[in-house]
C-alpha cells in the first residue's frame, strides 16, 4: 500500500473490482487517499469512482501525487465531506 492510490475495494464489490480490472487500474498499488477520494469520498457513486481512479491513472506523477495529499490534508482538517 502507499500514501497516495485507488483505495482499495472491498471484498464484496465485485462490481467495482471488476470494472478496475478490465480499466487496468487494478495493476496500481492501493493507497490511503486518492483522487476520488478528495472528490467526493463513499458519496460518489462506482462509475464515477472508477472515472476518477482511470484518471490518476492516466495522469499519475509526483506532483499529482503531492497536490492529492495537499487537497487531502485540507479535506481533513476543514471536516469537508464527513457526514458521520
Amino acid at each position: 500500500m502507499s500514501f497516495v492510490g485507488p483505495r482499495p475495494a472491498l471484498f464484496n464489490q465485485n462490481d467495482l473490482i471488476a470494472i478496475r480490472t478490465e480499466l487496468g487500474i487494478d495493476k496500481l498499488r492501493p493507497g490511503l487517499t486518492g483522487w476520488a477520494q478528495i472528490n467526493g469520498r463513499d458519496e460518489l457513486p462506482i462509475p464515477q469512482k472508477v472515472q476518477l481512479d482511470y484518471e490518476y491513472l492516466q495522469r499519475q506523477s509526483l506532483v499529482f501525487d503531492l497536490k492529492i495529499l495537499v487537497l487531502t490534508f485540507y479535506k481533513v482538517l476543514s471536516k469537508d465531506g464527513i457526514t458521520h
